[in-house]
């Protein structure tokens, strides 16, 4: 028997036998790293959501055996008893009926046939070891997730990197969290988001830059709700959003104008020497050149070209300026921007000036993406070696191998391509396998079309879901049916740093296991196993990323374990000693001191430019996209599954257009219009609004059909899509479009 074989089988006598015929012959349920003893009937467990970064702790109520709802929990530092609704729907995408139940393998004549894990993973294996035979050993690449947990994704760039010898493998947290890795480790030294969330209760001015709170993070949106200090409100965003109307002064710039508002307020806080000159000299880097660089940014110049008026701009920095406790937040209209780095650098510079970070209710502050991008980007060895080191430093590659007590020579001497370029690989011929894990890049990446014409010129491509309907696995040579949240254990980082537990409160369906038991299946099936032996479960796993911890600036050894973690309602790292209360709060850079070799901040600049793709007459208007509801979570996977989510979302693709540019086409409000760029065009209703300016249109990301019109454009230091930017065209739908309709993807 295979040591494969040997694993299942012992599932099988660990669950004690209940198993159909075909399960006993393979593995499923609770995963061959998950396999307790019987669970209570009737219980509530805790657990941490599995949607976006808030970290949100839900209590699971269940009965019988299984899960039956969802209260928020009332104790936990994060959402304090408050849930949106996607966190009171987050079973429902569980009992979906295109969940993916049993391996498929596409067969000769193209059809997915179920297989059993011992034949997937020899497929595996096998037709990637042939692709790395014949192209070399860099020709397959992976791309992960940030929506899996800490320990599946360590294991994951363990096993890929260092037992199949995949160089390049990326997440798809690169399109929501590169832009501020970069800025963070260019500025303080390290990726490290400094803020805890009470300081959206502390501060007296909260400015909010291309974040709409209320609808993408509607539970920090209440925690400045409860702000006793009556605070100002400062949103800087071209719409007029939800977040927009609720705030006490919007500044509705030009779209992708960010850099310059910002460098002109820099500028005219130094002239009028609104700047903290104590803190400037004790703790930073740069100042003279940067601010000789912003003196290029004159107040007039700077209003003509962000559309702002002077008197706007002045009040602006008059509220930075008179506020005590200023906290600067931004989210993915900064991050999706050709120039991105620069704008949150420049923010970044904003609070460094003014004294603004270390203290309560301050800080230049990111709010990340997906439920673990912060994990991501500390453990999913991709771009960075496990624990954001680095893969070309010898010292690091051998701290690393002592650790996992692996070779260091196992250990790739150079970094990854990014998402885009691996993609890219793919169509030069370089990349010739991929793997894709819990991400459906048929949907999200940019410029769809092309994204799927790159998917389909690969030799194989494997597909690790939840679904086996999703864009990307019907695409697939091989699906690996995985369990979802709420059917593993494991931990994630939110955006605050807050360590949390994700407990596993149901079974997954059919043969789908954890990505953690898969990971270790698979490299079983390839030979590696013994790579990862001392990998048994999650927890053992977390107790290796605790070891790889130490000494660093995220240093959470002093966190024993998950009973630790939710003992004390979640653990801010760094936490290099066991917490001695609970709910302590750990803010960075209190004591001025950062964590670059001379441990000062830096400031960081560099020109402005104008977006890549420029508009012309046949495309005069800037397609923006975002967020369109607080019901809908990214693609809309899981979310779609929840009747009560789909319906607090429209129905049908819509385009908000400004009532200038709906009259000068002759378009009414809900009249049927085509949507098109130079990639391709699509049919939407149209939403006629002042809340977009003229020129301007958007489009909501969660629709399949929105990325067959983005252009793909890239800033330069983090490779993030440029999701905010395309230049586009809006008419009424003819006959002939009616008459040739499609449904909508």
């Amino acid at each position: 028997m295979t040591r494969l074989g040997r694993l299942l089988g012992d599932l099988v006598r660990q669950r004690g036998g209940v198993l159909t015929d075909e399960l006993a012959r393979v593995r499923p349920g609770f995963g061959l790293g998950q396999v307790p003893a019987r669970l209570a009937p009737d219980r509530t467990v805790s657990t941490v959501c599995g949607f976006c970064s808030t970290g949100c702790s839900l209590d699971v109520h269940v009965r019988d055996g299984r899960p039956v709802n969802i209260t928020p929990t009332a104790s936990y530092p994060v959402n304090l008893g408050m849930a949106c609704p996607k966190g009171w729907e987050a079973l429902t995408p569980l009992r979906a009926d295109d969940r993916a139940t049993r391996p498929l393998l596409r067969d000769q004549r193209g059809r997915l046939q179920p297989v059993s894990w011992e034949q997937a993973g020899a497929a595996f294996a096998s037709r990637f070891k042939d692709v790395q035979r014949r192209h070399g050993p860099d020709s397959v690449a992976f791309l992960s997730t940030g929506q899996i947990p800490t320990e599946e994704m360590a294991l994951l760039g363990t096993v890929a990197k260092f037992g199949m010898g995949m160089v390049h493998g990326d997440g798809n947290t690169r399109q929501c969290m590169a832009t501020s890795v970069v800025a963070h480790k260019e500025t303080f030294g390290f990726d490290a988001p400094p803020y805890t969330y009470a300081d959206l209760e502390e501060s007296d001015v909260i400015v909010l830059l291309g974040s709409n709170l209320c609808v993408a993070h509607p539970i920090l949106w209440e925690r400045v709700c409860r702000n006793p200090h009556r605070p100002e409100i400062i949103v800087v965003d071209p719409r007029k959003t939800e977040t927009a109307m609720a705030a006490t002064q919007h500044y509705a710039l030009r779209p992708k104008s960010d850099l310059v508002l910002l460098y002109g307020l820099a500028n005219l806080l130094i002239t009028r020497g609104w700047i903290d000159e104590g803190f400037i000299a004790a703790s930073t880097d740069g100042f003279e050149e940067f601010a000789a660089h912003v003196a290029r940014y004159p107040l007039d110049d700077v209003a003509a070209r962000t559309g702002l008026s002077v008197a706007e701009l002045d009040r602006f920095a008059t509220a930075v300026h008179e506020g005590r406790r200023v906290s600067f937040w931004w989210t993915m209209g900064v991050n999706q921007s050709h120039e991105g780095v620069r704008s949150a650098e420049a923010i970044i510079a904003l609070a460094l000036l003014t004294g603004n970070i270390g203290r309560p209710g301050t800080g230049a502050n990111s709010i990340t993406g997906q439920c673990n991008a912060m994990g991501s980007r500390l453990f999913s060895n991709t771009t960075n070696l496990l624990g954001g080191r680095d893969f070309a430093d010898a010292a690091d590659r051998a701290l690393v191998a002592g650790v996992l007590g692996i070779e260091p020579g196992r250990i790739p001497d150079r970094p990854s391509l990014a998402y885009d370029q691996i993609l890219e690989g793919v169509v030069s011929g370089r990349i010739r396998g991929l793997w894709i894990v819990a991400t459906n890049t048929a949907h999200s990446w940019i410029n769809q079309t092309h994204g799927h014409d790159v998917l389909d010129r690969l030799d194989f491509l494997v597909v690790q879901d939840m679904y086996q309907s999703t864009e990307t696995a019907q695409r697939a040579d091989l699906i690996l049916p995985a369990a979802g949240w709420g059917e593993k254990t494991g931990t994630f980082i939110n955006s605050e740093r807050r360590i949390g537990v994700v407990r596993r409160v149901a079974d997954p369906p059919g043969e789908a296991m954890a990505d953690f038991d898969v990971f270790r299946l698979l490299a079983d099936a390839w030979g590696c196993g013994e790579l990862v032996e001392r990998w048994t479960d999650p927890e053992a796993a977390f107790g290796i990323l605790r070891l790889l911890s130490a000494g660093r600036p995220f240093d959470f050894s002093g966190v024993s374990g998950y009973e630790m973690v939710e003992r004390h309602g979640g653990v801010q790292w760094p936490c290099p000693t066991p917490p001695d209360a609970e709910g302590t709060e750990r803010r960075l850079f209190a004591d001025g001191r950062f964590f670059t070799p001379t441990h000062r901040a830096r400031f960081v600049f560099g020109d402005d430019r104008k977006p890549d793709e420029p508009l012309t007459s046949r495309h005069p208007l800037i397609l923006m996209t975002g967020r369109g509801s607080s019901a809908q979570w990214h693609t809309g996977t899981r979310t779609s599954k929840s009747p009560i989510l789909r319906s607090l979302s429209p129905e049908q693709l819509y385009v908000d257009i400004s009532p200038g540019d709906a009259e000068a086409r002759g378009i009414l409000a809900d009249d049927e219009v085509i949507v098109s760029t130079a990639r391709d065009h699509v049919r939407a209703r149209a939403a006629v609004t002042p809340n977009v300016g003229a020129g301007q249109i958007f489009l909501p990301m969660h629709h399949a059909d929105t990325n067959r019109l983005t252009a793909a454009s890239f800033d330069p230091q983090s490779r993030q899509p440029s999701y905010k930017w395309s230049a586009a065209e809006v008419r009424r739908a003819a006959p002939e479009d009616v008459a040739s309709r499609a449904p909508n993807r």
